[in-house]
């Protein structure tokens, strides 16, 4: 997993100022459509997240925007049907949330890309299950390990990472 990380690592890997969805300054930035633009680089990121599922999994639900290609490749990959999750359901034509098929009764995966604090994905999260979906696992590539899986937790879902802010650190030190 060292040399994914340290892939993944050099390819988003950002210094600067920037603000982050959940508000806060980081001074670093994994900036996951730098490895997502790659095709060999996405797929063996979504292959490491295809080992993070459960033996009970009907639909992946990859959130938008940056869960969407990671979602469509996990979906090729194990041949789980996908839906795309939106922020919010668009208030025209189907009005839907959850894009691509039912999610109602399934027990659904949410793929995300980077987890900071969770917030984002508390509230898709409180949609699924709102429209029956049986949501209690959430798999992403980087865990940023700033409180998402103790927030996620919170709300009886397990945060499960691919790679996280500390292993991308190790591997470009090791």
């Amino acid at each position: 997993m060292s040399a994914l990380a340290r892939r993944v690592y050099e390819a988003c890997h950002l210094t600067g100022t920037f603000r982050l969805r959940s508000g806060q300054v980081s001074h670093e930035y994994f900036d996951k459509y730098l490895f997502e633009a790659q095709p060999a680089l996405l797929r063996d990121v979504a292959e490491a997240m295809v080992a993070l599922l459960p033996d009970e999994c009907d639909v992946l639900a990859g959130m938008e925007l940056g869960g969407i290609p990671i979602a469509t490749v996990m979906s090729q990959l194990t041949g789980l049907p996908t839906v795309f999750v939106r922020k919010q359901a668009k208030e025209y034509g189907t009005a839907k949330l959850a894009e691509g098929g039912a999610v109602a009764g399934r027990r659904v995966v949410v793929v995300e890309d980077v987890v900071t604090t969770g917030g984002a994905l508390l509230a898709s999260c409180r949609d699924l299950r709102a429209a029956g979906a049986v949501v209690d696992l959430v798999v992403c590539a980087i865990d940023r390990e700033q409180g998402g899986a103790a927030n996620l937790a919170a709300e009886s879902l397990v945060l499960r990472p691919a790679l996280t802010r500390a292993g991308l650190e190790a591997a470009v030190r090791a």
